[in-house]
């Protein structure tokens, strides 16, 4: 019986990142097949698994959760799951997820009307940073420095309306001066990572954050294990803080960005998702073939 796992590809867009993958892959001499949502039909009833594992890379979060569950449910094995996905993809539960594990994350509050964020606020001690459960990029946060402030774009928050802007997220502004670290984990194993130094206290690299190579030390590779070991995940990227009690994780990230950490850190990025993911696919053979003997 073959070895070789039928391995899917699910995406959408095409940015880098899914270029380095796929250059990955036929550089492995592995085949895979591509799965474009933008054109993915999924019959609900039909039970025929077609893939042995698929590498999750899309960019709609609402697309990926779906066709994670669908994929789950037929016993496909997905890099990341759906419960991995599903987390990752709300700071509230990635919160929760973190702390239930014990790791150690910024002072976070939710609310969900005015009146309870503001008083959450105020308990919290400005500033704080008020942002949507749901997002990625850096993108709808707010630094609240004082009442004014606070009332405004809670007002504004109201009167948009959306699920996005119905729950109030809110966390202990932190004096980083500037810098956080993302670190990249893959099998439980943290790869790489890199500082992310801003003149804007939104750091991150789509907005403009500028990267250089963090050395791993012990301490970082534990939390970031057991970070990614909490939400379930194969291969994530985590935001952390540096204090002087140690590191905060603050997000974690399911379909990780590495086009600018490559050549920032020297560590073939790509390479090693691509390694664990046919690793992971043979493995799964392996264990159905001896489960099938067993029986």
């Amino acid at each position: 019986m073959t070895t070789t796992p039928r391995i899917g590809v699910l995406c959408s867009l095409i940015r880098p990142e899914e270029k380095l993958l796929f250059e990955a892959f036929r550089a492995r001499g592995v085949e895979f097949e591509r799965i474009d949502d933008r054109s993915l039909v999924l019959d609900l009833k039909n039970r025929e698994r077609k893939f042995d594992i698929i590498l999750e890379r899309c960019i709609n979060h609402s697309r990926a959760l779906h066709t994670l569950k669908y994929y789950n449910d037929l016993g496909t094995y997905t890099v990341n799951s759906f419960e991995t996905a599903q987390i990752c993809g709300d700071k509230l539960l990635t919160s929760l997820a973190l702390a239930k594990a014990g790791i150690p994350i910024p002072d976070n509050y939710v609310a969900y009307t005015e009146e309870s964020a503001i008083e959450a606020i105020e308990r919290m001690g400005y500033p704080v940073v008020l942002k949507p459960a749901v997002g990625s990029w850096g993108r709808l946060l707010a630094k609240i420095n004082d009442r004014d402030a606070a009332e405004a774009i809670l007002e504004h928050k109201k009167i948009l309306g959306s699920y996005h802007h119905s729950v109030y997220y809110i966390q202990k502004f932190m004096e980083t001066g500037g810098r956080d670290i993302r670190a990249f984990v893959v099998g439980g194993e943290c790869i790489a990572a890199i500082y992310r130094d801003s003149e804007h206290w939104i750091t991150n690299t789509a907005r403009g954050g500028k990267a250089s190579k963090c050395e791993l030390n012990a301490d970082l590779k534990n939390i970031c294990s057991r970070a990614s070991s909490a939400v379930l995940g194969d291969v994530v990227a985590i935001d952390l803080f540096e204090t002087d009690a140690g590191y905060l994780v603050n997000e974690v990230n399911y379909t990780m960005e590495f086009r600018n950490s490559i050549t920032t850190t020297g560590v073939n990025i790509p390479q090693l998702v691509v390694d664990y993911v046919v690793q992971k696919g043979e493995q799964l053979i392996r264990e159905r073939t001896e489960s099938r003997k067993a029986a």
